[in-house]
């Protein structure tokens, strides 16, 4: 499966397989002599020379070999199916996503833990996801031995799944780091987009494109003071081949390049990733934002990269410098992984102030942190209460999309059936329409996830529709959201662990009272994702 072994060039043999004599063998040799025996007189005879041939080499005998076990026909892996739990023991759940479930593991022979993401088959509906999930196994193969990288201990596959083995980063991600540590200062920004960059630079060098570079992306590898930070997620990246030019679009709203916008890019595009994710670190928001994705597209475009707000003014001279030249336009023109790296701001013991930054910036990081959670959660509440009339239409177009009548839509259904009905959405807005309708981060969405992605926003957002949301929340009508309530209610969809609930609150509870009342919630409903710009 691995990609970074190479061929060794067998010895070329004799095509026959034994070697043959170099010597002729003559039936008339001269000193070969007849022998004439009596049978009446009988005497011993002795005999002459050996000059026979002697009889012609015979081929080894094949030594039997094992018989292998058949690779069944719909393996990923291209190899026999194997049952992980002779191997591990898989323990509680650390995440989901859009294929499959994050489990702690423990290796029965040594004890030693690990994460395992397994995968559910059913939901790779279509070559290229399993094509994806293929390819992220060999790039984690290929990228093994990094030391910024998390590191694959196996893959193994059955008749349902196939399970990936990784090293378990138990220190969570990126910005747990910074928040845990209080003060933040303009080196301790530097030493993590250095780590960030050294991904980039070993990707790059080993011909591999990441394509979803994010904060999320970045998880440390223990609770400990000097914990590595390891880039994760391999599940968009390729490998990069010479003269190609690549044209789909992919990654994360914020943080995606503007050449990939224009379907025309290369590796650069992971530099600029990284600068916007250098960009968050210094201020605590994303440089490009609006209130929908395309406007954040139209934003990344136009690429007015904003240095008069505060904190910026307080921010040195070499930070911007090494910014401005992440966020680049011109990919061409754009600042190298090696050059970023060499950069006297960045570069360890160089100019990156130890003076702590602006305390607005680790407030904005909670917020980014918590951002949008509950509202999607919400919205699904909100769906679930709108009357017939209101999603008259909009049922019978899930009914004639969800072709194979299975309660659920496909992403390639999804698409399909827009299509049907002249839809000229293009295929990332169906993507992002998709990924924004799948609350719960199974593959596919059910009937509430569809109408809660399609239903007007306006329409979802009337008072009585939240008053309805608010009451699905506070389960005891005492007219707040408690943390349990949320705790309850987010735990029952699977969505956000219990810092992210902390922060929900934290964030949506304007009066600082430990809950959420009807007013905080209708303003959390109703404003952008972009935490709040202080001047």
């Amino acid at each position: 499966m691995g990609c970074c072994g190479s061929k060794t060039k067998p010895n070329p043999g004799p095509k026959n397989g034994y070697v043959s004599s170099s010597i002729p063998i003559s039936h008339h040799h001269p000193q070969q002599q007849s022998l004439s025996v009596s049978t009446q007189q009988p005497h011993k005879v002795s005999a002459p020379p050996t000059h026979n041939p002697p009889p012609p080499p015979q081929p080894p005998k094949p030594h039997p070999q094992p018989v292998k076990p058949a690779v069944p026909p719909n393996s990923i892996l291209e190899k026999p199916f194997d049952d992980i739990k002779q191997y591990y023991t898989l323990g509680k759940e650390l995440g989901r996503g859009q294929f499959g479930i994050t489990y702690l593991c423990t290796e029965k022979s040594t004890g030693d833990t690990y994460a395992c993401k397994s995968i559910l088959k059913r939901k790779l509906v279509s070559k290229s996801d399993r094509d994806d999930i293929k390819r992220e196994i060999q790039i984690m193969q290929h990228m093994s031995g990094q030391p910024n990288v998390v590191e694959i201990k196996g893959a193994y596959e059955d008749r349902y799944s196939v399970h990936l083995v990784m090293e378990l980063c138990a220190g969570g991600e990126l910005f747990d780091r910074i928040i845990a540590q209080g003060v933040y200062s303009e080196r301790a920004a530097a030493a993590i987009v250095r780590d960030i960059v050294n991904v980039v630079h070993s990707c790059h060098v080993m011909a591999v494109m990441h394509r979803d570079l994010k904060p999320e992306n970045f998880l440390l590898s223990s609770k400990g003071e000097g914990a590595m930070l390891k880039g994760t997620d391999f599940g968009l990246s390729v490998f990069i081949e010479e003269g190609k030019v690549y044209r789909d679009i992919v990654g994360s709203a914020y943080y995606v390049a503007p050449e990939v916008l224009r379907r025309s890019y290369g590796k650069e595009i992971d530099i600029w990733s990284a600068g916007v994710i250098l960009y968050i670190l210094l201020s605590g928001v994303p440089p490009f934002w609006a209130e929908t994705e395309r406007g954040i597209f139209n934003a990344i475009l136009e690429g007015v990269v904003d240095f008069e707000s505060q904190p910026w003014p307080s921010i040195s001279d070499g930070a911007k410098d090494l910014v401005r030249k992440m966020l680049t336009q011109d990919p061409k023109k754009r600042i190298t992984s090696l050059k970023v790296l060499e950069h006297p701001w960045l570069r360890v013991g160089g100019e990156a102030s130890d003076k702590p930054i602006d305390s607005a910036v680790l407030s904005r990081m909670k917020q980014l942190r918590a951002m949008n959670k509950l509202k999607k959660l919400a919205l699904k509440v909100i769906a679930e209460n709108l009357s017939e009339e209101e999603i008259k239409g909009l049922k019978a177009m899930f009914t004639s999309m969800d072709t194979d009548k299975s309660g659920t839509i496909t992403y390639e259904e999804l698409k399909t059936g827009l299509a049907r009905i002249g839809s000229r959405l293009s295929e990332t807005e169906v993507r992002q329409l998709m990924d924004a309708a799948d609350v719960d981060g199974n593959g596919s969405i059910d009937y509430i996830e569809f109408i809660s992605a399609t239903m007007h926003r306006q329409r979802l957002e009337r008072d009585e529709h939240l008053y309805k949301a608010f009451q699905y929340f506070d389960k005891d009508s005492s007219g707040y959201i408690t943390r349990d309530e949320l705790e309850a209610a987010m735990k029952e969809h699977g969505m956000g662990d219990e810092n992210t609930i902390k922060e929900i609150i934290s964030e949506v509870d304007a009066d600082n009272d430990g809950r959420i009342n009807y007013t905080e919630f209708c303003t959390m409903m109703r404003s952008g994702n972009q935490p709040t710009r202080h001047s």
